[in-house]
């Protein structure tokens, strides 16, 4: 388990993250298939969330799954039983020291992972050594400097920032999507493509308004909450009065607006 992981393991960040992977999968998942036999490394799996939508797509490819949390992977294993899912194995795995041998796999799938890596460079490079040549990498990140929202007060802009902070303490990159381009091809991918995924939510849109700006950006916000007041960011008052701004976005005349990019490449 990392320490520097900034939203914690807890049962409320797995369901979180659940939430996120239901709710997104269209979006993200859009054009990544994998055809029958073929070898796909999931590349920091947490707790199974992507490994369910990226399974059901790809149900005759064979994927191993690999994150450095054993109590992730047993959430992922359970998850995967419950989906009645037989195409997936897990291993417990450093992206910086992969057990595996060169040119092991056809495909790769990396989703919200570099974001947390403090040289997210050299997991790249550790992938592709394990990559097949002409085998695809997909990656896929969000971009927390790409939020926008309405309405917007000092305060809701506050707490957002505190999960930034709180991330980039760790030594990590919250800001990491607009350079999934550069890191790619600094790795030595070719045919980078990188296309935004853009999620814009208003009250016409009750089901993103509920599992996005509630149950994904809302609720992760709120997981850092003590290591903001811990750290000093924010006061308890303040805090709590930007978190119900934030709520305000949910309401009939509220906005959102939040961009991921999702990278392809060949090795």
């Amino acid at each position: 388990m990392r320490e520097d992981y900034v939203h914690g393991y807890s049962e409320v960040e797995a369901g979180r993250l659940a939430d996120q992977a239901n709710t997104l999968s269209n979006l993200l998942h859009d054009g990544t298939k994998y055809p029958a036999g073929s070898k796909v490394l999931e590349a920091g799996c947490g707790v199974g969330a992507q490994t369910v939508i990226l399974a059901k797509n790809s149900p005759d490819a064979g994927i191993t799954s690999i994150d450095i949390s054993e109590s992730s992977i047993n959430q992922a294993k359970e998850l995967i039983r419950e989906n009645k899912i037989v195409n997936v194995e897990f291993t417990r795995a450093d992206l910086h020291n992969l057990p595996f041998e060169d040119k092991s796999f056809d495909h790769i799938f990396v989703c919200f992972v570099l974001e947390h890596l403090k040289d997210p460079l050299d997991a790249l490079n550790n992938l592709r050594r394990v990559l097949k040549d002409g085998g695809s990498i997909t990656v896929i990140e969000g971009d927390h400097g790409s939020c926008y929202f309405y309405p917007e007060t000092k305060e809701a802009k506050m707490v957002w920032e505190c999960l930034i902070e709180c991330q980039k303490r760790f030594g990590c990159n919250p800001m990491i999507g607009r350079e999934i381009y550069p890191l790619m091809t600094g790795s030595g991918f070719k045919e980078v493509q990188v296309q935004p995924k853009v999620v814009y939510v208003d009250s016409s849109k009750p089901e993103l308004v509920d599992g996005f700006n509630k149950k994904t950006i809302i609720a992760m916000v709120e997981g850092v909450k003590e290591q903001a007041l811990d750290m000093n960011m924010v006061d308890n008052e303040s805090w709590q009065k930007g978190i119900n701004d934030l709520y305000k976005t949910t309401e009939s005349d509220g906005v959102f607006f939040y961009n991921f990019f999702k990278g392809t490449g060949i090795k």
